[in-house]
């Protein structure tokens, strides 16, 4: 059986929707702008059977309505959210959402932080977590707590290791930058940082990329690491920097600020 594939269609300035493709069929997740999206489809030759949504963001769901005028009778799934008008189907994490045409089942996980109602879909070996965790990075907290946030990431970091991170920006360049001025010495950080710079002077998308990798390059995923708490003990004193909470707390802060 061919497998699954994702295709990420950029977007916008640094957007990608996401396309879950199989055999003539597609699913499209965070559409943001419909154009860039009709020609992926056209150009894989793919019949849509479904749009996901992780999150309220005018970046992640201002083309849904020129898609349902061009299939009016698509499936959009949504978190529970009043600010989502277009969907047909609200959803929240514990549930589970079936498709036939591609043929996949996803788990929807409640990851608040970024937006109080993110969800992510994770299913075919894939995650799609919008905004919540990026390649070495994650989103800011515009509507969540720092204990949110973690716990969200925490939920993340828990799938199966050959899971496939498809996240909704290309940041990874900067968020490497970052990272390194945090773990230096960090082998398989540098080794990244030097891809994710190769794909982009090539053009290419840094995305997806495995959850293995991103356990051992992410800082907000390794704030229980050795390295971040150290730094983070030289940062706020070894009482706050025990707390894990507070660790994750600061590591945002910093990156809210970095300028490489």
């Amino acid at each position: 059986m061919t497998p699954l594939r994702t295709i990420a269609v950029p977007a916008l300035s640094d957007n990608y929707i996401w396309l879950l493709v199989h055999d003539g069929n597609a699913l499209i997740v965070d559409p943001g702008e419909s154009t860039p999206v009709l020609l992926a489809l056209e150009r894989e030759r793919c019949v849509p059977g479904g749009i996901l949504l992780t999150h309220h963001h005018p970046d992640h769901i201002a083309g849904v309505g020129e898609l349902l005028a061009r299939y009016p009778q698509l499936p959009v799934l949504a978190p529970h959210d009043p600010r989502i008008a277009s969907a047909t189907r609200k959803v929240a994490g514990g549930e589970a959402v079936v498709f036939e045409k591609p043929a996949v089942r996803f788990d929807v996980l409640a990851i608040p932080g970024h937006t109080s109602s993110h969800i992510a879909y994770h299913g075919g070996g894939v995650v799609f977590a919008g905004d919540t965790l990026f390649s070495v990075g994650c989103g800011r907290m515009f509507e969540g707590t720092p204990q949110q946030m973690l716990a969200s990431l925490d939920r993340l970091s828990a799938l199966p290791d050959d899971t496939l991170l498809c996240c909704g920006h290309e940041y990874t360049v900067a968020n490497c930058a970052f990272a390194l001025s945090l773990e230096g010495d960090n082998s398989a950080l540098r080794r990244r940082a030097e891809e994710a710079r190769a794909l982009r002077a090539r053009g290419q998308p840094t995305l997806p990329v495995t959850l293995a990798s991103e356990r051992k390059t992410n800082p907000f995923l390794r704030v229980d690491a050795l390295a971040i708490i150290e730094t983070c003990q030289r940062a706020l004193g070894a009482a706050a920097a025990n707390d894990r909470v507070s660790r994750f707390a600061w590591l945002r802060k910093q990156k809210d600020g970095f300028t490489s």
